[in-house]
């Protein structure tokens, strides 16, 4: 996947970024800076893109 290459992410996750950057704008970013700032953010707070459900581990209690 190239750079910048947004396809492994899902629709609420461009959404999200999509009303950060919004956000960023009206505080007086930059347009690029604020598409930064925003992927950044949905990054942190999701770990990237979309996640494949096998192979993950499902936390038990004991």
């Amino acid at each position: 996947m190239p750079q910048g290459d947004k396809s492994a992410y899902t629709d609420k996750q461009k959404r999200q970024a999509e009303h950060i950057e919004e956000s960023y704008e009206k505080q007086g970013l930059s347009e690029d800076e604020a598409e930064r700032r925003a992927w950044s953010t949905v990054n942190k707070q999701d770990g990237g893109g979309k996640k494949s459900g096998s192979g993950r581990k499902k936390l038990t209690k004991d």
